[in-house]
Order: structure tokens, then C-alpha cells, then sequence
């Protein structure tokens, strides 16, 4: 007989996968659908009734999101401007059905390079709490992710929410994504973008890029070389496809490689100009 256990609580969840080898699900909405077609005979950890693991609270330096927060949660909270692409791009995960299932947390340990809500948790600097009776430990995303569908989580550790730090300066951010039609659509490519601004100059520029590698990455040599200079318009121009060297596209049903780098180049200078405009 399958094991299916219901924890309220963290602790009895830690628990149970200490003592057994459970998978841990949340919204369900990448689950069921992988599994079209073949029995459920996984042992499953259903996390959905731990209280105190959905919604999003103000902390003095940081934001916290709660793992089971849905997408639907994010789209309706009254955040900061420098959250604009996260909202973008949940508003981009499936339908609203799915926006009011689907878990942030899921998404990234997911880790499918398509996921719409990693690049912008990367442009956020987000850093992933996972617990387990071992005790408690934060990470950065970037790190946390290892590649197509691998990520550092222990089999024993589940995900308890992400932080994201808070911006010095004011920003506005950005996302942008390509699919084969408008909507319900798995991403050719994406960018997500945030501008940092003080004095008239970009404080900061994060840039991250999806589907375009096996995880979805950080430009930082073109994040660099915005830095401090003046916000006027037409200074997209300077992104050329050298910048993008560290993408690694792949030829897909969806698109080539090559399609990929020239969409990507378009995107990333199309952020750009919205954010300096």
C-alpha cells in the first residue's frame, strides 16, 4: 500500500521524511499532469495543510514568502515596485486555475528551465529556507538550483519559503516572454529585469534570462556594465549578442538555438528600454 501523509505542522513533516522516502507535494499542478497516462504509486507527503506556510509577510530587511503561497497570492499583494516582474510572470503560469493552485515553492523545486517565476527570483536575489530534523538553512536560488529538473534540496529537507532581500534605492523591474502564442504557453525564451536608480544614474541592473540553458541564469557582465550609468533612453543599443555568451539554448520543438539567442538579444534591450523610459 502507498504512503499518503497530511503533517500540519513542519515538524511532523521533517519527520515523516526522515523515516521514509516520500515525494513532497504542494500545488500539484506539475504532479498530475507528468503522470498522465500511468498509476500514482508514488509516496506522497501532501504539505498542503501545515499552517503557517502560505502568504507573504514584511520583515525590517526583507520580504518572506511563504512556500505554499499560490501565484494568485502574489498577483493580488500590495508590494514594492522591484516585485513588478515577479507579478508578470505569475501572471504567465497557466490559467487562473492554476494560478490559484500552483505554489512559488513548487515552481522552483521544480526546477524545469521554463519555469516563468525563476528569472525574476534571480533578479530578486531570493534565497530558499529549507529545514529538516538537521536543523534549519537558507541558500541563494542561483545555488539552490543545479540544473534541468536537479536542485540541492535533501531528500529529508522540505522547502519553508523564500526570502527576498530588500532595495536600497528605488526600482522598477520587468518580464518579458516569447512563447508560440499569448497565453498557456511554454516559454521559447524570457527575461526578467530590475533597475535600480539613484541620482539619475542605474544603482544596479540584474538581468536573468529562461529557457534559454539548463537552468535559467544572471547576466552579470552585463549587469556590470550598466552600472552608473546615466538612465537615458537608447542605451539598449550597447547590448550586443556577446553579452549572451554564457547562454547555452538548445534546438527544441518549440525553437532553435539560434532563434533563442536573437529573441533573447530583442528581449533583453526591449526590458531595458521599458525600465529607462
Amino acid at each position: 500500500m502507498n504512503l499518503y501523509i497530511k503533517p500540519t505542522t513542519v515538524q511532523e513533516a521533517v519527520n515523516a521524511l526522515a523515516e521514509n522516502s516520500l515525494l513532497v507535494l504542494a500545488g500539484g499542478t506539475d504532479y498530475y499532469p507528468s503522470r498522465v497516462g500511468r498509476p500514482l504509486d508514488d509516496d506522497i507527503l501532501d504539505i498542503n495543510h501545515i499552517q503557517g506556510l502560505r502568504g507573504i509577510s514584511e520583515k525590517e530587511d526583507y520580504f518572506r514568502i511563504g512556500a505554499l503561497t499560490r501565484w494568485s497570492d502574489l498577483i493580488e499583494k500590495d508590494l514594492p515596485s522591484y516585485f513588478g516582474g515577479l507579478k508578470l510572470s505569475a501572471m504567465e503560469v497557466g490559467g487562473k486555475q492554476i494560478q490559484n493552485a500552483g505554489t512559488i515553492a513548487g515552481n522552483i523545486c521544480n526546477a524545469s528551465p521554463a519555469a516563468d517565476g525563476i528569472p525574476p527570483l534571480l533578479c530578486l536575489n531570493a534565497e530558499v529556507e529549507l529545514e529538516s530534523l538537521r536543523g534549519r538553512h537558507s541558500m541563494p536560488l542561483a545555488k539552490f538550483l543545479m540544473g534541468n529538473r536537479k536542485t540541492r534540496r535533501a531528500i529529508d529537507e522540505i522547502v519553508t519559503g523564500l526570502r527576498i532581500p530588500k532595495l536600497k534605492y528605488p526600482a522598477d523591474s520587468t518580464f518579458l516572454k516569447l512563447g508560440s502564442r499569448k497565453y498557456l504557453v511554454i516559454s521559447i525564451a524570457m527575461v526578467s529585469m530590475i533597475i535600480e536608480k539613484h541620482n539619475g544614474t542605474i544603482a544596479s541592473a540584474r538581468i536573468a534570462v529562461g529557457s534559454c540553458s539548463a537552468v535559467a541564469k544572471r547576466l552579470h557582465l552585463l549587469e556590470r556594465t550598466f552600472l552608473g550609468q546615466p538612465i537615458l533612453p537608447g542605451i539598449s543599443k550597447q547590448i550586443t549578442a556577446q553579452h549572451l555568451n554564457q547562454l547555452s539554448p538548445i534546438d527544441d520543438v518549440r525553437g532553435t538555438a539560434e532563434y533563442r539567442k536573437d529573441a533573447v538579444l530583442i528581449l533583453v534591450r526591449r526590458a531595458l528600454e521599458q525600465l529607462v523610459s
